[in-house]
């Protein structure tokens, strides 16, 4: 019995070993240049739905591609409409591993003339420095796949004799769901569409099941690799489970289709067979599972940005979650994190901003304490979010662009504080000596405005304003505000030891007076350093362009 049951094991562990290994150092070896191609090539849901194809194609995890695209829409670097293009793509690109293993893994025994490829791949990933130790995991994991399949198939061989998996019923609409059942099930203990079909595929090459019990599992399969994900969105962002909500959507729907239209589908995958003069057998059922996804792809992908208003529609952002694009999935990709920190600050900036420009022009001038409340968890987990963010020793850019994030951070935190005040201390703003000081408010809070709207690239084109003139005027106009506050304390002061004013009043007064001056340094500053943080970004992407142009 062990003979039987230990090479079957074994023979999935080293395949799904191996599928990791491929893909994180795939993954690690590509770096940013995928990162900026998957950013670059999702403008529209077809670009998005390529992009997705062809990077889970790559890196043969359509789990990775697909957490990485969260991590993009969470950092409002894709839209959740390309994302979905993006979500459709990646289930196509996944067909890709069955490919390979139908063509190669299986036709030749890969696993004997792949076993150097391991520990030449081991050699690299100790001895080897930077990319080329990526490489090393990369080439380790793809000759354990192989050498995977060759121990799984060996072991298939010898569990078809003891469990006759061909007695599971055959024909009709019934008998095609309960196995689609048991290929559903089957992936999510395997906890990988990729290795469930490869097994699937193994079964079929060895005569354990026929194609059509085989094609009814690979349909179960694709339905099941969405329960990974769902398990991931569980507690995730917004971006997450929205991700999570379309990628079930799509491969249920799909799957529901293959199921109805599986006769169909057969009579198709065999006509295609004959033609390009390929038997009944493990290739033909790769195609199966490409046709029925290809099929899902061409009726939903024409309709991305409806499917998108659906699944939004199921998933509503909260509305008082100003941070939620926060999540820690976000820390493994630390350029991907900080946009998302970027973004958070500047949301958060603005809502502070905009509360107290209403406030300005309210009397008595007051701040929203719910309002209050919100900005400061946002605030507590924006710090801890960025103080996570791991970066490298030698990204001297990302990590200027950590500390002027921080210096924003604590910025934004005293100007908390100090709206807080206008409902404490219940400042008297009305007084018209106080007017040149809220004139150079207003301004700050004008120019504000724009720049953090332009601070996101999209919202950028050729008319725009530089924001490098609007962070000059805003300067001169806090520089201003900062001279007429000095020249007000000292007049008040100087104006009380010969006047016959309270001491009280004129204290009340010069405490309003460093109030509005130090508001209004803490507004510059903020757009200083936000503005500065962005610079950083334009100019690590300037320098990695120059690098991989």
């Amino acid at each position: 019995m062990t003979d039987i049951i230990f090479p079957f094991i074994g023979g999935i562990g080293l395949f799904l070993i191996g599928m990791m290994l491929l893909s994180e150092g795939l993954i690690a070896f590509a770096g940013p240049a995928l990162r900026r191609g998957l950013v670059r090539f999702t403008g529209t849901p077809l670009k998005a739905f390529t992009s997705g194809a062809l990077a889970t194609a790559l890196v043969q995890s359509s789990s990775a591609t697909t957490v990485t695209l969260i991590g993009f829409v969470s950092a409002g670097l894709v839209t959740f409409a390309q994302a979905i293009g993006f979500v459709i793509g990646a289930s196509l690109g996944n067909t890709a591993t069955g490919w390979i293993v139908a063509v190669l893994g299986l036709k030749i025994n890969f696993g004997f003339y792949t076993l150097p490829l391991i520990g030449l791949g081991a050699l690299l990933k100790l001895l080897a420095h930077g990319r080329w130790r990526d490489m090393g995991v990369a080439m380790a994991g793809f000759g354990m796949i192989f050498l995977g399949l060759s121990t799984l198939q060996a072991g298939m061989r010898d569990l078809s004799a003891m469990v006759d998996l061909a007695a599971l019923p055959m024909g009709g609409l019934g008998a095609h769901t309960l196995i689609m059942l048991i290929g559903l099930i089957m992936t999510i203990i395997l906890q990988s569409s990729s290795a469930a079909i490869a097994t699937t595929l193994t079964a079929l090459y060895t005569q354990t099941i026929n194609f059509d019990q085989a094609a009814a599992l690979v349909v179960g399969a694709a339905i099941g690799t969405t329960v990974t994900g769902a398990l991931v969105a569980i507690g995730a962002t917004i971006a997450a489970k929205r991700t999570a909500y379309a990628n079930i959507l799509f491969n249920l729907a799909t799957g529901m289709i293959a199921i109805l239209l599986l006769p169909g589908f057969l009579a198709v995958t065999h006509f295609l067979s004959q033609k390009i003069e390929v038997s009944p057998g493990t290739i033909s059922l790769v195609l199966f599972h490409t046709l029925f996804i290809s099929l899902g792809a061409a009726l939903f992908l024409p309709f991305a940005n409806q499917f998108a208003r659906l699944v939004e529609r199921f998933v509503p952002a909260p509305a008082d979650d100003i941070a939620g694009n926060l999540d820690d999935s976000l820390l493994q990709v630390p350029e991907v994190a900080l946009e998302a920190s970027q973004r958070a600050l500047e949301r958060i900036a603005t809502i502070l901003f905009n509360s107290y420009h209403q406030a300005l022009e309210e009397t008595p001038h007051a701040v929203p304490g719910k309002l209050s409340q919100q900005t400061q968890e946002a605030l507590d987990h924006a710090y801890a979010f960025i103080s996570r963010i791991p970066l490298e020793s030698d990204d001297t850019l990302l990590a200027q662009q950590r500390i002027a994030q921080l210096h924003a951070t604590d910025h934004l935190i005293r100007l908390r504080q100090r709206l807080l005040e206008l409902n404490q201390l219940v400042l008297d703003l009305n007084n018209p000596q106080y007017a040149t000081a809220l004139a150079h408010h207003q301004r700050l809070l004008e120019l504000a405005g724009p720049l953090l709207l332009l601070a996101a690239p999209e919202n950028r084109n050729t008319n725009s304003p530089d924001p490098d003139t609007i962070m000059d005027d805003m300067n001169a106009e806090a520089d201003a505000l900062q001279a007429q506050a000095k020249h007000m304390r000292q007049m008040l002061l100087q104006g009380s030891s010969h006047q016959h004013t309270a001491v009280a009043e004129v204290l009340k007064t010069t405490d309003t007076v460093r109030w509005l001056d130090r508001t209004g340094h803490h507004i510059a500053r903020i757009c200083h350093y936000l503005h500065q943080a962005r610079r950083f970004i334009q100019s690590k992407s300037s320098k990695s362009s120059a690098v991989n142009p």
